[in-house]
């Protein structure tokens, strides 16, 4: 598009006078002021302004003064509203906020010393992102939500936002051509699930390669670590294939690959061969005779076969390392304990063994596998085993913090246990890890539990079909229900009559995870007709959700 240069907004800009300026920037009472203070230091030609969420009247009538002191009014060409505060991590997937998500974190919500006056901005926070949202999506939302937590809140105060611009005929953003066909439901929950282990942040990896096995002469300084980064983006045809894929499969896919490759290589090696071309260019081959056609076709897929490796060696990279930590953390064996106490399935050895186990897993594994048994135990443990648990977990390293919290949480919580339905056998064997086993692949798994998750509904899931199913279930039959575009005094439970839901918006208050979003996937491709979009006010994994559990834990 003819950009030649990106800045921070806060970073120290030289003038280019000659040169249009694109701004794209939050409201902020900081950002406005910098936007002044570049009109007034006359740093571009023209200023285009672009703000991801609406700026207020106020703000806009301070640009306007600094225009008109800086004598720039002419120069600022453009001011728009986006509404973009969201990211788009998939075509079905969004989360809120990114670089500042501590200010509606989970921890942020549910800490004990909140003042109403925080929660009402925290609460505000998230509806201007999910009414940015839905302005982009041009659809206005039934909105179902549980009662007595922070998701009414968001859904009160949402509702409200879009009944006030739809009221507005002529300024509405909700007319016309932005209007998405189809009838979205929106359904909330309160943060209660647990999240899977990985450093991937915003569809990207990063990873620390270690510098070699053999150690540093005595005196040298440590090798460092070579940091490796690698985006997963939706041009890459593996990633989209298996990134819900189970590890084992996964496995054997890329190994899969990594063999067509070699074949397709050697093949190309082969004819060059046999036709005494190894040193000859590429032009030269392509003037051959027709006998030499099947070799010219090879050698013009190079390009192609050299991007397909690249992004071999990405994932065998990225496997590789979730392999190492599944070996050396066991968590084939936290896997199918987590699956057996979620089933209320006979333990193969006590809880209290796994935890004083000092070669299975970090202490926040064993913290998050007794979270595990002590949310969904149908009776919570007596004192004195509780005592026992405690001090196996503080001998393992653990910090007792987060279970502090989730005692209080369980007290207070209707969600006492995990309901019946998960399944009676959370984990079979399956024989996925046979082909990968052999001695030349490049994924060694002797030692690894051959085990794959059995699909089951997780709460989310299941409270998201019984709403789009309209089936009478006493975990959502006291679910709120708004329509922005009914008029207020009408009775819902005319349009609860109507036809049932084939596209909804699960949208969980508080912090999402992988998990429940592949388990939405999962739902949607079941249901043919279904579609689901999940989105979140922040992605955890288990690390950080265990972290901020602690900070809620901390007496």
């Amino acid at each position: 598009m003819g950009i030649t240069l990106h800045l921070l907004l806060h970073s120290d800009r030289d003038p280019i006078p000659d040169v249009p300026a694109i701004y794209f920037v939050m409201p902020t009472e900081e950002n406005i002021d910098r936007i002044c203070q570049d009109l007034r230091n006359q740093l571009y030609e023209s200023y285009f302004l672009n703000f991801i969420s609406a700026i207020s009247r106020s703000k806009l009538e301070d640009i306007a003064s600094a225009a008109l002191a800086a004598n720039a009014v002419t120069q600022v060409t453009k001011v728009y509203d986006q509404y973009l505060n969201f990211i788009t991590l998939e075509d079905d997937m969004f989360v809120l906020c990114h670089q500042n998500k501590e200010l509606i974190s989970y921890h942020a919500i549910n800490r004990a010393d909140i003042q109403d006056t925080d929660m009402e901005a925290i609460m505000d926070t998230i509806v201007d992102s999910l009414f940015c949202f839905f302005v982009t999506l041009g659809a206005v939302p039934i909105i179902r939500c549980p009662r007595g937590n922070a998701a009414e809140m968001v859904a009160v105060k949402l509702d409200k936002k879009l009944r006030e611009n739809l009221r507005d005929a002529r300024n509405s953003l909700f007319t016309g051509d932005n209007m998405a066909a189809g009838q979205f439901s929106l359904m909330w929950c309160q943060k209660n699930q647990r999240s899977i282990e990985s450093d991937f942040q915003l569809n990207r990896v990063l990873m620390e390669e270690g510098a070699g096995a053999e150690p540093s002469p005595a005196g040298a300084r440590p090798k460092k670590k070579n940091r490796k980064m690698y985006d997963l983006t939706a041009a890459d045809k593996f990633w989209q294939k298996h990134k819900g894929s189970p590890f084992p499969e996964v496995a054997e896919s890329v190994q899969e690959e990594l063999d067509t490759y070699r074949a397709q290589e050697d093949e190309v090696k082969r004819l060059k061969s046999i036709m005494g071309l190894e040193g000859e260019d590429e032009g030269a081959i392509s003037m051959l005779s027709d006998n030499t056609a099947k070799l010219t076709s090879a050698v013009s897929s190079l390009p192609e076969l050299l991007e397909k490796k690249r992004l071999i060696d990405l994932h065998t990279n990225v496997a590789t390392a979730v392999l190492d930590h599944i070996k050396s953390r066991k968590l084939d064996v936290y896997f199918e304990y987590e699956e057996k106490l979620m089933s209320k399935s006979t333990l193969d050895k006590s809880l209290l063994d796994i935890i004083s186990d000092p070669d299975a897993g970090t202490p926040e594994d064993k913290m998050r596998l007794f979270i595990i048994y002590y949310i969904t135990a149908q009776q919570a443990p007596s004192e004195s085993d509780l005592e026992q648990y405690k001090t196996a977990l503080l001998d393992a390293g653990c910090d007792l913090s987060p279970l502090n919290y989730i005692k209080q949480w369980k007290a207070f919580t209707k969600m006492a246990a995990t309901p019946a339905n998960y399944g009676n056998s959370g984990v079979k064997p399956m024989g996925l890890f046979s082909r990968v086993m052999n001695t030349g692949s490049q994924f060694v798994m002797e030692g690894v539990k051959n085990l794959v998750l059995k699909q089951h509904n997780l709460p989310v899931t299941r409270i998201l079909d019984n709403l789009m199913e309209m089936k009478s279930n006493p975990e959502t039959d006291d679910y709120r229900y708004f329509d922005p575009k009914m008029l207020r005094g009408k009775k819902a439970l005319i349009i609860k009559k109507l036809l049932i839901c084939f596209q909804a918006i699960v949208f969980v208050v508080g912090g999402g995870n992988y998990i429940e979003y592949q388990n939405l996937v999962d739902y949607a491709k079941f249901k043919q007709g279904k579609k689901v979009v999940y989105g979140c006010s922040e992605l955890f994994n288990a690390s950080q959700f265990i972290k901020q559990l602690s900070q809620l834990g901390q007496k």
